[in-house]
């Protein structure tokens, strides 16, 4: 009697694993996410071997030898911020973002401009044949650069290719659609997305390959796959943008070789790709003078200050309940902020409905905003223009006092650089530090003495 074979159940979420079936994960909540899997009875794949067949042995902490690896720079500037100053050797690179807004564009005009440095490139392709990508290449203007093109899913033979030509740099395209051949579950499973990229860990590390690998979202913004593809790898990326906007940001939440929340943008063109070398001009040019319900505010992206409009628009409700709508912005940032405003300021908002933006499309989401949003909505309510020289930098607390925030010199820079005449920034920022010649530092303490100052 033939031996039944071990299954076990995976649940496609978070990864964990029950020896029988279960409606409800036990460890995310999710419900019919369990999917029945063969047990592998496979020797162990993990040891790290490289491609000239060394093992990793133990090593005494003072005996290893440390070298310095100089980064790969790109011709994007912008990609090299978000990186931490370029590409580093043997580091794996995830990038997520929703479908058609430019990963796999991205990673093609990446790939043209690492083999100009002179070095190997493996695009592997799991979605699109040798010839489609072909097609792209020629609209992107580099279809005559020496980059190998791979279209194929086993892992196995992409690993045995990869040893054959030895490349510096390798592209997945995406991590969903390849397979371990000794593993029976379907393409993008947890078990193949968990082994797949375990099998490009090892071969990073081992041999000095920069690889980046492509990443599907779920419908919430999420990477698909289970939580642990995020701790495998080096660096995480998202792409981010609206589909109908221009505009595409690369933001960095997990990077060892740099820091995180730094941000890169793009605008997407005919031709590819194009960096935005001063977003903060970009998000103010159609700003509306003498406008009620704009704010500027000067906001930090990682390293980077940007400078962006925050918009609001209060009209008295028709329905019993008032409407809150943010775009851009974080909905329970904006009901706190709401609520001090009634409380600490005496604006009367709650028979008022609420529709709030950040002009151009990109998400705000620190505690430096709170001031400028409060202003917007003053401004909207009290049917008051801010001047258009100044903006707005400070935390709001619940008692109605404006807390010290971060960076407040790099902050003033950025300002001065765009024109700005009078920042509004909280008093316990004010130091020995020196202001920008010709700009005008209002400190303040709490939100009513804001107002007054600012619509006085």
């Amino acid at each position: 009697m033939a031996k039944k074979a071990k299954t076990q159940f995976i649940c496609q979420e978070c990864g964990y694993v029950s020896p029988k079936y279960l409606g409800r994960c036990p460890n995310c909540g999710r419900w019919n996410t369990m999917v029945e899997e063969a047990v592998q009875d496979t020797e162990d794949r993990r040891n790290r071997v490289s491609l000239t067949g060394e093992k990793a042995q133990p090593t005494l902490l003072k005996d290893v030898v440390f070298k310095k690896e100089t980064r790969i720079e790109t011709q994007l500037a912008e990609l090299n911020r978000v990186l931490g100053g370029g590409v580093v050797p043997g580091s794996l690179v995830l990038i997520g973002g929703d479908p058609g807004i430019g990963k796999s564009t991205l990673l093609l005009q990446v790939s043209h401009q690492l083999a100009a440095t002179g070095g190997k490139v493996l695009y592997v392709s799991g979605e699109e044949s040798a010839q489609q990508i072909k097609l792209r290449a020629e609209r992107l203007g580099s279809s005559d650069t020496d980059f190998y093109l791979y279209p194929e899913t086993d892992m196995g033979e992409i690993s045995r290719v990869i040893e054959k030509i030895k490349p510096e740099f390798v592209i997945i395209d995406s991590i969903q659609t390849m397979t371990q051949p000794d593993i029976s579950s379907v393409a993008g499973s947890v078990s193949q997305v968990r082994e797949t990229t375990a099998e490009l860990l090892k071969l990073a590390k081992t041999n000095g390959i920069a690889i980046f690998i492509v990443g599907h979202v779920t419908k919430e913004g999420n990477i698909a796959g289970p939580r642990m593809l995020e701790h495998m790898v080096d660096t995480v990326l998202y792409f981010e943008g609206e589909k109908h906007h221009s505009f595409r940001i690369l933001r960095a939440v997990k990077n060892r070789f740099g820091s995180t929340n730094e941000i890169g943008i793009f605008e997407m063109r005919e031709t590819g790709l194009v960096e935005v070398a001063n977003p903060s001009q970009v998000f103010l040019e159609e700003r509306l003078e003498g406008a009620t319900g704009s704010a500027i505010v000067v906001a930090m992206e990682g390293s980077r200050p940007i400078l962006v409009e925050v918009q609001a628009l209060v009209t008295p409700t028709v329905f019993g309940n008032a409407k809150r709508t943010t775009t851009g912005l974080d909905f329970n940032r904006i009901s706190l902020i709401m609520a001090v405003l009634e409380k600490r300021a005496g604006l009367l908002l709650q028979n008022q409905d609420a529709f709030l933006k950040a002009a151009g499309g990109v998400k705000l989401n620190e505690p430096a905003i709170d001031l400028a949003v409060a202003v917007a909505i003053a401004s909207s309510y009290k049917e008051k223009g801010t001047e258009a020289t100044e903006c707005f930098i400070g935390e709001i607390g619940l008692t109605g006092e404006i807390r010290r925030v971060n960076s407040i010199e790099q902050r003033i820079k950025e300002a001065e650089k765009l024109g700005f005449k009078r920042v509004y920034l909280p008093k316990n920022n004010m130091g020995d530090w020196k202001a920008p010649k010709g700009v005008e530092l209002i400190p303040v303490a709490t939100l009513g003495e804001t107002l007054r100052k600012v619509f006085k």
